[in-house]
């Protein structure tokens, strides 16, 4: 990079946040994917003026301009794959409000997950999104990715509680979106729009979003059995029961094997499949609303039903769900996937996922949220071995493709990113595709942000 634009740069937002010594730009080259990629210059603003005027310079000398938050994202949204500028949102963490009477919090996109939790909850509510990321994520990230979790059956995704944006356009512009109100139809929903959009049509600066009360309490169900098939089955049963439950996780065998050669958590080594359920709101509701899950699982032939009597129960089925990522790692390296099909579909994509790995020569181990068909397949391998890695990449491939014959789509939660933008062709149809093309060059007529990221074009 120019080093008269590294000069700008610091003079604009001073000398200690702006870096482009080596060790710092590899300290940001890469995100929770296997991609890398140094930015040409590090920028780490503390306020929307700041962001503003980083992203006039940019648009003025065509840089790109990548952001990040806590590089937790699973598509290599965060990697500046063409340098540029990294603009690390990190230090933008503070909680501007929280108004229990009007149930809303007023956040900038630094602001961790878990923390906006904890702060909700000394009032006695709580922010529904829950990406397995959480403890680290922020919530600039969960909106650029439309973040879900194991809440989202019951609750919806980031798009459900985010109620108004402010946000930096790509020359430097700042644009509020939404508002305050539950309700607001007026105009085009540009706050919809940005979420989602990887950091490729603005800088999110601000975030209004919505609270809601805390539960009184959960019950957890687990439910064992010898087929997904009978998994799914129970899934259906209870959803259609009336019951709505907050979360419904699933995972398969190769998971059970997984984490049992780690701890006993006992677990049969011979199911297929493994439901967690749980059912929250006031204690003698959930008691019911857990009888009615565990009928219906044993109705679709669990060999097996436990229903934890307490949290500290609770927590205890639920320790073998926590532990599949660390279990899967301790096999070799993973790509974790993450697609999502219809609810009828769950059992013959499984089994599709399956016969690829057998396929490729590759382990293949399942897990997710099965009530609303979101899968994270994992392929374990070896990230040494060139030749398992293209077998890895073409298993890849195919379970993409079989998740949009089976009308799913290519994620659920994670984005497109890097990681699956050559797939998207395929996901979208035409005509949307090339107006989302259109929107992207009305935003960003430069593409200057996030190039290369969501569409394969090099220029939009």
């Amino acid at each position: 990079m120019d080093p008269r634009i590294v000069k700008e740069l610091r003079a604009t937002l001073g000398p200690d946040r702006v870096f482009d010594a080596p060790t710092d730009r590899v300290a940001y080259s890469y995100d929770a994917t296997w991609g890398e990629a140094l930015p040409d210059v590090v920028v780490l603003p503390l306020t929307t003026a700041e962001v503003s005027a980083t992203l006039r310079i940019a648009n003025r000398e065509r840089i790109p301009v990548v952001p990040r938050g806590a590089a937790s994202g699973l598509s290599g949204g965060a990697v500046p794959i063409e340098g540029g500028i990294c603009l690390g949102l990190a230090r933008m963490n503070r909680i501007l409000e929280i108004n229990a009477n009007e149930l809303v919090a007023v956040v900038q996109p630094g602001v961790v997950n878990m923390d906006l939790q904890d702060a909700a909850g000394q009032h006695g509510l709580f922010f529904p999104p829950d990406p397995a990321s959480w403890y680290m994520a922020t919530l600039g990230g969960n909106v650029a990715e439309n973040a879900g979790g194991p809440r989202c059956l019951k609750y919806g995704v980031t798009k459900d509680y985010v109620l108004g944006l402010e946000v930096v356009l790509a020359d430097g512009q700042i644009m509020r979106t939404g508002g305050r109100t539950i309700k607001n139809a007026a105009g085009y929903d540009l706050t919809s729009l940005i979420i989602g959009s990887e950091g490729t049509l603005g800088i999110v600066t601000e975030i209004i979003v919505k609270l809601l009360p805390k539960p009184a309490g959960r019950t957890t169900v687990m439910g064992i059995f010898d087929s997904i098939e009978q998994a799914c089955e129970a899934v259906n049963r209870v959803i259609t029961s009336g019951v709505l439950p907050l979360t419904t996780e699933i995972m398969d065998g190769d998971c059970i094997e997984a984490v049992q050669s780690q701890h006993d958590y006992g677990l049969p080594a011979d199911a297929d499949a493994v439901l967690l359920i749980d059912v929250e709101g006031w204690p003698e509701a959930n008691a019911r609303e857990a009888e009615i899950v565990g009928a219906a699982c044993g109705a679709a032939g669990a060999r097996e039903v436990r229903i934890a009597a307490d949290e500290t129960a609770a927590e205890q089925l639920w320790a073998a769900r926590r532990a599949i990522s660390p279990a899967l790692a301790a096999l070799g390296d993973k790509l974790g996937e993450d697609i999502a099909v219809p609810r009828s579909r769950i059992p013959e994509m499984v089994q599709r996922i399956r016969e690829i790995g057998r396929r490729h020569g590759l382990r293949a181990p399942v897990f997710g949220h099965i009530g609303d068909g979101n899968l994270h397949p994992y392929l374990i391998c070896d990230r040494s071995d060139a030749e398992m890695m293209q077998r890895v990449r073409r298993a890849a491939g195919e379970i993409f493709a079989a998740a949009i014959e089976l009308g799913g789509t290519l994620t659920g939660e994670h984005g497109i990113g890097l990681a699956k933008r050559d797939y998207l062709e395929r996901a979208l149809d035409p005509v949307a595709r090339q107006q989302m093309l259109a929107i992207k060059r009305l935003f960003d007529p430069n593409n200057i942000l996030n190039p290369g990221k969501i569409f394969a074009e090099t220029q939009v």
